[in-house]
């Protein structure tokens, strides 16, 4: 693989992309009508959480290297593709990148983008090995982008999109706990106190099945408050039900390779429900 292709798995073109879009999400349901006047602050809040969830990426898996040559050897950094000065050094790019986009955003924007960068970056060095705690930390990186969107066009956190962020809060905590299943061994050998380290495979299936279903148990709240249209109730119930089944299936099987399968699927879900709000806020 050329250096470049490693640079873009590095950036995990597909997670960047997702939360570029949660911001477009964020700043419509702040402003659904009208939205399309402001676009030229939109692009920049794309581009923002795109660059921004690019260096995170590439933070994350400059300080995982250890772990990573144990559980991911092919990635590009411990498989020699890209060298950790070299991560280091694209990192500080994407992250001055994604803070000159904010700035031009509004300053609102660029507080708030601070602080995500800030909490992702604590994760990393401090909360990694505190196990859910970190979780949760990663969870509220997750959930930021619905927030800066908003903050973005109308300079404060809307009511409806502050629902959809504890959504997408909950859901992502369940996966990271899924994740822990995967990297147990790892894990274990670099001291990170994951919910699989600490308490077993089975009690994390359980916390991360919880966490599925309590998003699942929010989700209709935007509907039933008629914060979005009928268009948000078909594609959020696919997005549960797989929620559901992914827990089940997840209950019934916590090994690592079924873990790693679950950890794929529900990122699909996760697509599926950012379509679910995008077209609840058509009225």
């Amino acid at each position: 693989m050329s250096k470049l292709g490693g640079y873009l798995r590095l950036m995990r073109p597909v997670n960047c992309l997702m939360m570029g879009f949660a911001v477009i999400v964020g700043a419509a349901l702040g402003r659904a009508n009208g939205l399309g006047i402001y676009w030229q602050s939109l692009i920049y809040a794309f581009i923002t959480g795109f660059m921004l969830t690019a260096a995170s990426m590439t933070i994350n898996d400059y300080y995982d290297r250890k772990i990573d040559a144990v559980n991911e050897p092919n990635r590009p950094i411990p498989s020699g593709l890209i060298k950790p000065q070299e991560a280091r050094e694209f990192a500080l790019v994407l992250t001055l990148m994604g803070f000159a986009f904010a700035f031009l955003t509004n300053t609102y924007s660029l507080a708030t983008a601070i602080l995500a960068w800030i909490v992702f970056v604590a994760y990393t060095t401090v909360g990694k090995r505190s196990g859910l705690p970190g979780n949760l930390l990663v969870s509220t990186c997750v959930a930021i982008p619905f927030v800066y969107g908003s903050i973005a066009i109308v300079n404060e956190i809307k009511l409806n999109v502050l629902i959809f962020a504890c959504i997408a809060f909950l859901s992502n905590t369940g996966r990271e706990v899924t994740k822990g299943i995967v990297d147990v061994k790892g894990d274990k050998t670099q001291g990170v106190n994951t919910l699989a380290v600490r308490y077993g495979e089975k009690e994390a299936a359980i916390a991360a099945a919880a966490f599925y279903l309590c998003a699942v148990l929010l989700s209709p709240t935007p509907w039933l408050l008629n914060l979005v249209s009928f268009w948000f109730i078909p594609l959020v119930v696919v997005t549960d039900v797989g929620l559901a089944a992914s827990s089940f299936m997840l209950l019934r099987d916590y090994s690592r390779e079924n873990a790693r399968k679950i950890k794929g699927t529900v990122l699909l879900w996760f697509v599926v429900g950012l379509l679910a709000f995008v077209i609840g806020t058509l009225r």
